[in-house]
This record gives structure tokens, C-alpha cells and sequence, in this order.
């Protein structure tokens, strides 16, 4: 059997004053006093199980009325700051139809459904105990990723929106069969793709269940993305394997499938577009980038070995002797974005 790639629970890494001055310089900082630790004070819980009756390890907590009155104030500000910048206007309209606490991984996080009482339409958000890696895979997520993630923090506390999609563990029992073969081959193609970007940005520990996929009606067809919805692990893990999905065995399935719909030639060529529009996206926001590298470098969010390991394997990976000379996390993640960009403005080739 072999040997699983993360085998310790990664710690809780505070956000410094120079990280709160960038989250406050673009508005990452939450105006409502909300703190996680004032919603473990729940009074009584029960189980939550899906349509099949299955436990999903969620519980739906509850507290005593005194309390919950100031919470779903407190939450219902929260979300006005998420989606409409904090206008107190809709808190009328909306409730707070449910708290579940997750009970396992390490952000046990509260998942809160807001309704709007008009309509019936609801949303998510999750509450969790901040962390200067999540937040710096948030952030890199926001600027890199095609698509943008609200957050804010306040103190210890972090407030994530909900990303929506099919599990990827869900996706891939359920849903994978049923598709067409054109389907598969394009589901292959988004995998490669994502397993470049993930690899790229030092985000780990993309098992399945920590991505999902979106299914996209496009005229006459179907098409699918792969997103991340997990930021624990970003530049924590010293083994390089823990940042490229196709080593987990859950994306066994999603790995037998490129392996079955794609021609090496095809592998090559997603891996190089999708090099080329990180690159491209890293070029776009360089002054943010910079800015939070610099910030990065100077932080603690990993330990000591892990940081030696990592740039070692990076370095035998490419050669490069910027990852060689890295003395943090932060030195890594910048290397990894210089040799991108510059291979790209030299050549517009990536293969290493």
C-alpha cells in the first residue's frame, strides 16, 4: 500500500499586520464585528443527512433565543456585505433559514442559507476561523483563477462565499458515467488544465472532494469546468506531489479518463494554454501580485523542512536556481511565477 502524500493535520497560521494592511487596502476587511468563536456557543445540534439518507457529518446547530436574535442580525449584515456592499436595505427581506457546523477537516466551518422572503431564493456562506494560508490562497484564487471569490476577515474570523457545483467525489460516482464520450474527452482536457493551474500555484490537496465541477449548457452541448473550493493547503506541504491532483487517488477515475480521451500531443498543448494564461493573468495584476509577494515572503506558513523539501523537488523539477536560493514559502510562490512569465515573454513555450 503506498504511502498516503499528507500525513500531519497542517496548524493554524495567523494573518500579520502587513497582510491585514493589504486585505483592508482592498476591501477584504469586514465592517461587521462577527467572531467564530461566538458561534460555538450553540445550545443543541442535529444530525444532517442527505437526500439518501446518508450522515453528511454536518450538523445543524442551534442556540437559545436571546442569541440567535443578535446572530441572524449579525449574519444578515454579513451577507448585505458580501453581495450588495453592505446595504441594510435587503436585511428586511432576508432569513437566516439554517447553521450547520462541519464537524470534520480543518476549517470546520459553519455554513449559513440566507433567504430572501420574496422570492424563496437562497445562498451560502461559510464562517470559519481565519488563516493566513487560506487567505493567501483566496487572494491568489481571486487574481488567477478565471473566476472571483468574495471574502472579508475580520480579526481571527474569515467569511467565505459559497462556490457552487457538483462535488467532485459526487461528480464522479454519480454523474461521470451518464456522460457522452465528447463529454469525457472535454471533462479530460478541464482536468490536465486544472492539474496545471493547481500545480502552478502551489494549491494542495485537490482530491476530489475539495473541487467541483460546473456543467455549462453551450448551444448543442455540454461543457465543463473544474474549480477549487479548498484553500487550506496552499504553499504548506513540502512534498511537490501534494500540489498536483493526479497523484491523489480519488482523481483516479478523472486520470484514467485523460489517459483513455487524450493523445500526449493534446496533454502537452492544454498544459502550455494553461501556463499561458496564468502567465498572462500574473502580467495583468503585477503590481498586486508584487505587492502580496512581498508580504508572503516576509510570513510564516509552513514549516522549515517543508520549505527545504519543496525547493528541492521544484529545483530538480526545473532547473530553475531561483527556487534553489527560496528561504520561505513566499520566495517559492514568487519563483514559480517568474519562471512562468518569463518562459512566457521569451518563448511562449512551456515545456519543462
Amino acid at each position: 500500500m503506498s504511502e498516503p502524500l499528507m500525513l500531519f493535520k497542517k496548524p493554524t497560521y495567523p494573518i500579520n499586520s502587513d497582510l491585514l494592511d493589504y486585505l483592508g487596502r482592498y476591501d477584504r476587511i469586514s465592517r461587521v464585528p462577527i467572531v467564530y468563536d461566538d458561534l460555538l456557543r450553540f445550545s443543541g445540534s442535529i444530525s444532517v443527512f442527505d437526500k439518501n439518507d446518508r450522515d453528511t457529518l454536518w450538523i445543524r446547530v442551534y442556540y437559545n433565543e436571546y442569541e440567535r436574535i443578535e446572530i441572524d442580525l449579525t449574519l444578515k449584515k454579513i451577507y448585505s456585505l458580501l453581495h450588495s456592499d453592505g446595504n441594510v436595505g435587503i436585511i428586511k427581506y432576508l432569513n437566516v433559514d439554517s447553521i450547520d457546523f462541519c464537524t470534520f477537516g480543518n476549517s470546520q466551518p459553519f455554513r449559513i442559507k440566507v433567504r430572501n422572503i420574496l422570492n424563496d431564493n437562497y445562498t451560502h456562506f461559510y464562517v470559519k476561523k481565519a488563516d493566513a494560508s487560506r487567505v493567501y490562497g483566496l487572494e491568489l484564487e481571486h487574481i488567477l483563477s478565471p473566476d472571483k471569490i468574495n471574502f472579508l476577515v475580520y480579526q481571527d474570523t474569515l467569511i467565505e462565499e459559497h462556490i457552487m457545483g457538483i462535488a467532485g467525489d459526487v461528480f464522479i460516482k454519480s454523474h461521470l458515467p451518464m456522460c457522452n464520450e465528447t463529454e469525457k474527452s472535454q471533462i479530460a482536457k478541464e482536468f490536465v488544465k486544472f492539474n496545471e493551474r493547481s500545480m502552478i500555484r502551489l494549491l494542495g490537496d485537490m482530491r476530489a472532494y475539495n473541487y467541483v465541477i460546473i456543467p455549462i449548457h453551450d448551444f448543442d452541448q455540454v461543457v465543463f469546468r473544474i474549480r477549487a473550493i479548498d484553500f487550506d493547503q496552499q504553499c504548506y506541504e513540502g512534498n511537490f506531489k501534494v500540489y498536483r491532483p493526479q497523484f491523489f487517488k480519488e482523481n483516479y477515475p478523472m486520470v484514467k479518463l485523460v489517459k483513455e480521451k487524450l493523445e500526449n500531443s493534446s496533454i502537452d498543448q492544454y498544459k502550455h494554454e494553461e501556463r499561458a494564461v496564468l502567465a498572462k493573468r500574473i502580467i495583468s495584476a503585477e503590481n498586486r501580485i508584487k505587492r502580496l509577494m512581498r508580504i508572503m515572503r516576509n510570513d510564516t506558513i509552513s514549516t522549515e523542512e517543508h520549505v527545504a523539501q519543496l525547493k528541492k523537488e521544484l529545483y530538480s523539477y526545473t532547473h530553475d536556481l531561483n527556487f534553489k536560493k527560496a528561504k520561505s514559502m513566499g520566495d517559492i510562490m514568487s519563483a514559480a511565477f517568474e519562471f512562468i512569465t518569463r518562459n512566457f515573454k521569451n518563448t511562449n513555450l512551456f515545456g519543462v
